[in-house]
């Protein structure tokens, strides 16, 4: 039996054979971030990591923009959440807060289920660092993405510092960080932060469904797998990657999946793989 959906007020959820669209869903604000969302980011990718019957998640947003990044709102009201008398207990409330939302950040990354982020209109600051936890990011050609925090007089600090340098080249992160310009879709991928460009959202979101599908039909063990070894390579060295990946296949190779992959191509037949 699948897992009941998570009923949330800022994020909308659908499940469509093994495909979850979790959708950020307050048009009306762009989809900024306030304190409902970052909770519900991790609850929703929380659930599609537990949930067998998602095999694979695409993470848009509602309306014209994909996301205005945090709510300037919640921002305002920071100082009041952490105020103490004594400006070492302030500190180190602000320091839990900032890890409080850093991980809910990382749900999005720690999902063993690849995320593929379709990205239309405004993307920024925040937003940065949400689509750069995802495997891969797909954008319409209206996309405009920009690392805000430096126009609020703010270093970001929930992971884009940490991630678009390993996506894109040390120089241009360091550049979008300082200056906070816009990059346009063509720009973004020329410096390979997206993967593709579709003309229109609409065509963004079906051609994402696509490769969604096409990721869902593989091998849901081995899928779960790449992810684990990508991600652990990233951060190691090749020898210890080596080292990791032999140990999971120790564990993992001889598996129910193989078996049918190795049938599937003998009866040249699609391959059935349980969840």
């Amino acid at each position: 039996m699948t897992a009941a959906i998570p009923q949330l007020t800022t994020i909308a959820i659908e499940l469509n054979e093994g495909v979850a669209e979790i959708r950020l869903n307050r048009p009306e604000r762009s989809n900024a971030i306030n304190e409902a969302m970052w909770r519900e980011l991790r609850i929703a990718f929380a659930w599609a990591d537990a949930t067998p019957e998602v095999r694979v998640a695409i993470l848009s947003g509602a309306g014209r923009n994909f996301c205005a990044g945090i709510d300037l709102a919640m921002l305002a009201g920071v100082g009041r959440t952490v105020a103490h008398a004594d400006p070492a207990r302030s500190h180190e409330a602000l320091r839990r807060v900032i890890l409080e939302l850093q991980d809910c950040l990382t749900s999005v990354e720690r999902c063993r289920k690849p995320v593929l982020a379709a990205i239309q209109g405004g993307c920024i600051g925040g937003a940065i660092d949400l689509v750069t936890c995802c495997d891969m990011r797909y954008a319409a050609a209206d996309v405009q993405f920009s690392v805000r925090e430096i126009d609020v007089g703010m270093t970001a600090d929930v992971g884009t510092l940490q991630r678009l340098p390993r996506l894109v080249a040390d120089g241009i992160a360091r550049e979008m960080a300082y200056t906070g310009r816009a990059v346009d879709g063509f720009e973004a991928k020329l410096i390979g932060l997206v993967n593709q460009l579709f003309e229109t959202p609409e065509i963004l979101l079906e051609g994402v469904l696509q490769i969604a599908r096409t990721i869902a039909a593989k091998s849901p063990l081995a899928i779960r797998g790449t992810k684990e070894m990508l991600n652990y390579g990233r951060d190691h060295s090749v020898a210890d990657g080596l080292n990791q990946v032999a140990t999971w296949n120790a564990a993992m190779l001889m598996s129910a999946d193989l078996e049918e992959a190795m049938a599937a191509m003998r009866d040249k037949r699609p391959p059935r793989f349980c969840d």
